[in-house]
């Protein structure tokens, strides 16, 4: 659908001097006058050696800056330059611009919250979706939860969808704290989901509580797994496992979780520390 934009007041110059093949000029007085000023505005300009561009730096930094947390329609509507311009001002196309330009990009603040329609990295996204799944979570469970539709959750999920809108990146983060710590009942479909989420090698909600930087797309959970010594692995095993039966799994089901990576007798042995509060003495059982 085509957007009609309105028609610039009487008594500005857009009003004045009009838009070759878009609209006339008005002859109206208080365009006359815009149009009189204007032009004188222009001989003192010229008689005094100003030039009526200036250097897109400052404006392309302030603009780089404001499109963190703006759509580009939100920053056309607040600025009043046309979007083919604050792209090209963006990407550094412009080699000079106007300073009425310049002025009306840097009178505009950036908003103390990011503006819902604008698209940002759905690396967040798609790990807290993954988080979720490894708990047991459906993909139609998060897609009530954060209310949107199951195409889109699994696009995401398998990372074909590299931005999404910020509101929605806003309800997925509000759905995975509702739900990443509270598992729901054991069934055929939750084991299901997890068994995928294995497989997939997805890293689970108690996982990304231990490194954080679950939306920093320079982070690298690959590496980070491998780069743990035999220490760190084990302690991270441990942790897994204990967080595995408070939540109720057997020793079956949470060998079968880790992909057998650890024995059956260490997780019996773990969690019988766990529920018993006494650790083991290795010493002593090796003598």
């Amino acid at each position: 659908m085509t957007t009609v934009k309105p028609l610039p007041a009487h008594g500005t110059t857009a009003r004045a001097y009009g838009s070759p093949g878009r609209r006339p000029r008005c002859h109206c007085q208080p365009c006359r006058t815009a149009r009189n000023r204007h032009q004188k505005k222009i001989r003192i300009d010229r008689e005094l050696g100003r030039s009526p561009f200036t250097n897109p730096a400052k404006a392309q930094a302030h603009l780089q800056e404001l499109h963190q947390s703006m759509s580009w329609d939100t920053l056309e509507a607040a600025t009043g330059v046309w979007f083919s311009n604050l792209i090209a001002i963006y990407q550094g196309k412009r080699t000079k611009i106007r300073h009425e330009t310049e002025a009306k990009i840097l009178a505009v603040a950036a908003p103390a919250k990011g503006d819902p329609g604008q698209y940002i990295d759905a690396i967040g996204s798609t790990r807290r979706i993954q988080a979720l799944s490894c708990v047991g979570h459906s993909y139609a469970a998060i897609c009530e939860a954060a209310d949107t539709c199951a195409n889109r959750v699994v696009s995401i999920a398998n990372g074909r969808q590299p931005t999404i809108r910020r509101d929605l990146a806003d309800r997925i983060a509000a759905a995975y704290q509702r739900l990443a710590f509270n598992p729901p009942p054991k069934n055929k479909h939750t084991t299901r989901t997890r068994n995928v989420a294995r497989i997939k090698c997805w890293r689970d909600p108690q996982w990304w509580e231990d490194y954080g930087r679950i939306d920093d797309p320079t982070f690298d959970p690959d590496r980070a797994d491998a780069e743990l010594n035999f220490r760190e692995q084990a302690a991270l095993r441990r942790e897994e496992i204990i967080h595995f039966a408070w939540h109720g799994d057997t020793v079956d089901q949470i060998h079968a979780r880790l992909g057998g990576e650890v024995s059956i007798p260490t997780v019996r042995q773990i969690v019988q520390e766990w529920r018993t509060g006494q650790k083991r003495q290795r010493k002593q059982v090796a003598a």
